[in-house]
């Protein structure tokens, strides 16, 4: 089975101040989402094949519940300065493909149709790597419906994202689950002292990179 990368989240401060640096760089930003019954609120950067999300609890109790405690979202953002920061969503490549690039359980979260879940992996609890998440209804937003399209045109004209890197201190240790995602070749991963993630665009054929860190664990290639 084929997959594809679909986002990344990156856990922020309440209200996604650190978007100001993208927005200043160069990058649009498209329409936020509260994700209800969660307790989760975002800030999302499209690009032609994927998305960017600053991602920040809202609802402390929400995000406590039973119904959403197993994803460890909460634990993950209210200690993203000790664990890992990061989500990293795969989508099929084909429509019909309801198999999970990882060994994963069943999330239904209040924000969707009962009859449709979000597939997580069964590391979740494994804070010192990103959670690792597949949904069903994933495509390009370049792709997008109309109604639901975003803004890609960025004035730095990056594009679309062909790298996604990894770099935390216990890279060299991948749970099942995390190697079963390096195996799609959708990310990679590398030791690091602290955590962050580069994103390559459009085959970094220019050689620039920008870095957002400390206020922001990312840097962007091109």
């Amino acid at each position: 089975m084929a997959f594809e990368f679909d986002h990344l989240f990156v856990c922020t401060d309440i209200g996604a101040s650190e978007a100001e640096l993208l927005l200043s760089f160069g990058l649009l930003e498209g329409s936020s989402n509260k994700h209800i019954g969660q307790g989760t609120v975002n800030r999302r950067f499209f690009f032609h094949n994927a998305m960017l999300e600053l991602l920040w609890v809202d609802n402390p109790e929400e995000a406590q519940s039973a119904d959403i405690c197993r994803t460890r979202l909460w634990e993950r953002w209210s200690n993203r300065k000790d664990t890992c920061p990061f989500g990293i969503c795969l989508r099929p490549s084909a429509s019909n493909n309801n198999i999970a690039a990882f060994s994963s359980w069943a999330y239904r979260p209040p924000y969707l149709p009962e009859t449709m879940s979000i597939a997580v992996g069964t590391n979740s609890d494994v804070l010192t790597e990103p959670m690792l998440f597949q949904t069903p209804f994933g495509k390009r937003p370049d792709k997008y419906s109309a109604e639901k399209s975003q803004p890609l045109e960025h004035r730095v004209g990056l594009r679309e994202i062909t790298r996604v890197e990894l770099i935390y201190p216990d890279a060299n240790n991948p749970s099942p689950e995390l190697q079963s995602v390096i195996d799609t070749n959708q990310i990679k991963v590398r030791v690091g002292e602290t955590y962050f993630v580069e994103l390559g665009f459009d085959g970094e054929l220019q050689g620039n990179r920008v870095d957002f860190c400390p206020k922001l664990p990312l840097t962007l290639c091109w």
